[in-house]
């Protein structure tokens, strides 16, 4: 176990060193500075100015940049529902997949435009090769881009005497796909295609086993989309087991690379916003504060997973360490990962709603559960998604300068900026409208009749924490005859019948 701890040292510290280098760089992408592509990727950025007919110089106030990010939100929904609409018609379809139903399309276009990556599909059984490029890999870059263009308007507007001008939606976006993300997720998947990672437009492979059974091995541009995946928190895999599939994740090495690349941009632009605003100890402060919330659930995971599940102890089953197996909970996780590298996993696609798994969530014990549900309970305030988890974050600082100065009797302020009433107003929006979102949402949802159904529905795993049906007995009322009298003077006299109904209790 002292192992596992030393692994999840060596990953803070990898980490930390990584968000003076990342968060610079992003402030001079931001601040439309000459970094080391540009000699590069120059040539390219001004050529896609030019068609777009952009002028960089040109800035956007609040609502112009808001009116921007929804137009281009909408007109990505509208292109990506239309590959998944059309895909029997579509090139590089070698399996020749047909488009699912509309409803399934319509999920997964609003999932991954809005960087959520949901699925309720398995993509090698669903999309062709096509789709998952032109489609989704796409907007694993976009997606991630808007969000992270929203946070620079954000720190612009604390950084700024005015805010007359917040930049250029069209310009920022440009600029993070270009300098950003795809220099990083080219190298990445390079990196992950030299240890195992499949990149090929080949279809299927069919082989014989050692049985004498036949079986089809489903191939496909693996890398390219797992490396925008991990790093623009989407999450989506290609494979429906996601980053337990050795072709998306083929060894510890690969496994060290994902997990940084998950963390790398929302961890780094902590120091983005501090250098952009002029007080990079404020920055180091919002490091430290999300850092410490992520300690804490790695710590308790990867305990309770270590120490292994209660019905573990009860079979008499040994949980340390043996040769060849890390011991602890394993069910639900890769023998080659193990319980530190799943754990870490677990505690690092829940704080930023990554969605990327390399185990099975629902097989973690009780207490090592509580982690992933807590993290998300958070609302992504820990690291979170790129961009979006720092703006969730700035809200609770803004709330708690604004309740702290109100205590001591003096005028909020934050960034020599004062809190007054219009903008608390406007934080409280921004902090309860997600939670009731999902209250309501959840509420319709369990309160119609699948819903309640599946209250009562213990999943392929019977999670202990779900709820189990079981029958209630109770007395009919009497039927016309339910007995009959041997004596012809006798009527027939009714007899009790026994009805059950099903009835939800909570087996714990």
């Amino acid at each position: 176990m002292t192992q596992g701890w030393l692994q999840i040292v060596v990953f803070l510290i990898v980490l930390t060193a990584l968000v003076p280098l990342l968060g610079g760089y992003i402030a001079r992408v931001f601040g439309g500075e000459r970094v080391f592509l540009s000699p590069l990727v120059g040539p390219i950025e001004r050529l896609t100015y030019r068609v777009l007919r952009l002028r960089p110089d040109e800035g956007q106030d609040w609502k112009a940049y808001a009116r921007s990010i929804v137009v281009f939100s909408l007109l990505s929904w509208l292109v990506l529902y239309l590959i998944l609409r059309t895909q029997s018609v579509q090139p590089l379809n070698l399996e020749g997949f047909h488009s699912g139903p509309w409803n399934l399309s319509f999920n997964t276009a609003s999932s991954f435009v809005t960087n959520t990556n949901w699925q309720y599909y398995g993509g090698e059984t669903t999309l062709s090769y096509f789709a998952q490029t032109a489609g989704l890999t796409v907007q694993n870059f976009v997606s991630a881009a808007v969000g992270i263009a929203a946070l620079a308007a954000v720190i612009r507007g604390f950084a700024a005497r005015s805010v007359t001008a917040l930049g250029n939606f069209w310009v920022d976006l440009v600029r993070i796909s270009l300098y950003i993300l795809l220099p990083i997720s080219t190298l990445a998947a390079l990196l992950l295609v030299s240890q195992g990672v499949i990149q090929t437009l080949d279809g299927s492979q069919t082989f014989h086993t050692i049985t004498g059974g036949a079986q089809t091995l489903a191939l496909g541009p693996v890398a390219s989309q797992e490396a925008i995946k991990e790093l623009g928190t989407n999450g989506g895999g290609f494979f429906n087991v996601n980053s337990a599939m050795p072709f998306e994740n083929a060894n510890g090495l690969t496994n060290l690379l994902e997990l940084l690349l998950i963390l790398a941009i929302p961890a780094s632009l902590t120091y983005t916003f501090g250098r952009m605003v002029g007080n990079r100890r404020q920055g180091w402060a919002l490091y430290a504060a999300m850092t410490i919330m992520f300690v804490i659930g790695v710590a308790v995971v990867y305990a309770a997973e270590q120490h292994g599940s209660p019905a573990q102890h009860h079979a008499g089953v040994l949980t340390h360490a043996l040769d060849g197996s890390t011991g602890g909970n394993m069910e639900g996780k890769e023998q080659r990962f193990g319980i530190v590298d799943s754990s870490l996993w677990t505690a690092v696609t829940t704080v930023t709603s990554c969605g990327a798994v390399n185990a099975s969530l629902d097989a973690l014990t009780g207490i090592g559960g509580l982690v992933p549900a807590a993290n998300l309970s958070t609302g992504e305030v820990i690291f979170g998604g790129v961009g979006s988890g720092l703006y969730y974050m700035l809200l609770f600082v803004l709330l708690t300068v604004f309740i702290a100065g109100l205590m001591v009797g003096r005028t909020p302020e934050f960034l020599g900026k004062k809190i007054e009433s219009r903008q608390v107003k406007l934080v409280l929006v921004g902090v309860l409208v997600t939670p009731l979102l999902v209250l309501f949402a959840t509420s319709w949802a369990v309160a119609g009749h699948d819903g309640t159904m599946s209250i009562c529905h213990p999943g392929p795993s019977r999670n202990r924490s779900t709820p189990t049906c079981r029958r209630r007995t109770t007395t009919a009322p009497p039927l016309p005859v339910t007995r009959v009298s041997s004596s012809p003077m006798r009527r027939a006299t009714p007899a009790p019948t026994a009805m059950t109904s099903p009835t939800c209790s909570a087996a714990w």
